[in-house]
């Protein structure tokens, strides 16, 4: 019999994942100080190199990606079978079946799916600062339905191959797929209706937390708070080019970056999904 203990944290990069990584931490804490961002021990990331050869006793450098892929299911099936208590994963991968057959996100031991999205033309502008990248070039990225992370065989990085897909793919991978519950938090809502979108993220995890413990785990993860950690003592999983990984975490900053151009071109590619989400009104302007 499996347990269904396992939550992912699923999102395209720069939407929201980490903040919500660091409340979580916050809220199962027993302390009155803030959770270092260093120290996430509650929600690892489900491509950790380290977590997957520990697990498999195998060397993933001596791996091909598919071989790896087959795998990565089984060493979280173990994860699952040798935790007491909830597991949270972050996620990069875009949801898919392995081979075509089998989920590399198994639905026995999945509780459920958090999936954060943000309003691709922010994605765009704080994913290109994020990755040290022109613009230009991360409007290419975005909308690559081939786009994977660490996917060069050329040199070894402390995580596995994730296939993202382009935004829509990625969004549509995890929010249309029924075989795990999927809850979704949109990154505009985090910011302007905070309490009531993270308490509802905690009744999805039938979590019993009383609205002051709520509370005090959000302003435990105020931005400046976190911003603060990163300037006094870095942050492990930014990227080696970026300046800083909390940039502004601003709405709507990506009017202050992109032309009309690009905007047009992030509009055609992912109109349907831009839409459903509510980041397009029905005459096509931009919402946020």
């Amino acid at each position: 019999m499996h347990k269904k203990n396992i939550i992912w944290l699923a999102s395209y990069p720069k939407s929201g994942n980490t903040w919500f990584r660091i409340f979580i931490t916050n809220l199962l804490s027993d302390s009155d100080q803030p959770a270092n961002i260093n120290d996430l021990k509650e929600t690892t990331i489900s491509s950790s190199r380290k977590i997957f050869d520990d697990y498999t006793g195998l060397s993933s450098s001596d791996m091909t990606f598919e071989e790896i892929d087959r795998l990565r299911p089984d060493v979280y099936r173990m994860q699952s079978e040798e935790s007491e208590k909830l597991l949270f994963k972050k996620v990069h991968d875009k949801f898919y079946w392995v081979d075509q057959q089998k989920p590399l996100f198994p639905s026995e031991i999945s509780k459920g799916c958090i999936y954060f999205i943000r309003n691709p033309l922010d994605v765009l502008v704080s994913f290109a600062y994020h990755s040290a990248k022109p613009v230009d070039k991360m409007v290419k990225t975005i909308n690559n339905s081939g786009y994977a992370f660490c996917d060069r065989n050329d040199r070894q990085v402390n995580q596995l191959r994730q296939l993202l897909g382009s935004w829509s793919d990625h969004v549509k991978s995890w929010t249309e797929q029924t075989s795990i519950p999927v809850h979704v938090m949109r990154y505009e809502d985090m910011v302007n209706n905070t309490f009531e979108t993270f308490n509802q993220a905690v009744r999805f995890l039938k979590f019993d937390f009383s609205k002051e413990k709520i509370e005090e785990a959000i302003q435990k993860s105020d931005f400046n708070i976190l911003t603060q950690q990163e300037q006094e003592q870095g942050f492990k999983e930014k990227m080696i080019k970026s300046k800083k990984f909390f940039r502004k975490g601003k709405i709507g900053d990506w009017r202050n970056y992109l032309e009309d151009q690009q905007v047009k071109e992030i509009i055609q590619n992912h109109r349907e999904v831009m839409k459903k989400f509510g980041y397009l009104d029905e005459h096509g302007n931009v919402n946020f």
